[in-house]
């Protein structure tokens, strides 16, 4: 009888035994600041970023230049009463200049402006380069008598304030109360500075009114048309 030969295959290393890893957590997303409350008190709101200091405006402002170069809002505001507020204290006897290019924007913000312009007692000489609408038209005709320019080829556009009213019945009425109040009061203050009666401002500004140059001061809105 013929005995084959063994063949010996070897078991394969048995791994040493570690106890099972925990699952991994997914790391939690970052905290967000909570919105503001609309509707009421803001409760937390972040803040803003600074913005970036621009070495032009910077530079104008040396000149007594302020320079209103988009619509209107609370944060342009605040930056224009600041100016005006910087400048007068410096020299209360030398005018200040203010370029305005601007589709209009807030009647609040707006009314900042005009109120400051109105309070220090420097000359605030307006000028309109390019397009100066709504708000921007009100800040251009509000410049001191006699020191209100626009270039050739500016145009000018007056219209009465516009609102986006919704909201319960109650609210509706309260909010066209006060939409009425500032129409008055824009009329009233743009009738004073150009001359013409609040009627005839109520009624021109009820749809667009379209200027150029020589027809804005024709009607009293800016006193000279600069061509050089």
């Amino acid at each position: 009888m013929q005995i084959q030969n063994a063949v010996h295959h070897p078991r394969p290393p048995v791994p040493p035994s570690y106890p099972p890893e925990p699952p991994r957590r997914p790391a939690p997303p970052p905290a967000q600041p909570p919105p503001p409350l609309v509707g009421g008190p803001v409760l937390y709101a972040a803040a803003p970023p600074a913005p970036a200091s621009d070495p032009v405006l910077d530079r104008l402002l040396e000149e007594r230049i302020v320079f209103l170069g988009r619509e209107v809002d609370d944060e342009i505001a605040n930056r224009i009463t600041a100016q005006l507020l910087l400048l007068a204290a410096q020299d209360p006897g030398r005018d200040i200049t203010m370029y305005i290019n601007s589709p209009g924007g807030s009647v609040t913000a707006g009314m900042a402006v005009y109120d400051t312009m109105r309070l220090i007692r420097p000359d605030v000489a307006t000028w309109a380069v390019g397009f100066a609408a709504s708000m921007g038209q009100f800040l251009l005709t509000a410049g001191t008598p006699g020191k209100r320019h626009a270039l050739p080829h500016a145009r000018i556009l007056m219209h009465q304030p516009s609102a986006g009213i919704g909201g319960h019945a109650t609210d509706i009425a309260i909010r066209a109360g006060v939409y009425g109040q500032m129409k008055r009061e824009i009329a009233e203050i743009t009738a004073r500075h150009t001359g013409r009666t609040v009627e005839t401002i109520t009624a021109d500004s009820d749809r667009d009114r379209w200027f150029t140059a020589a027809e804005a001061q024709a009607y009293g809105l800016v006193d000279h048309v600069v061509t050089e």
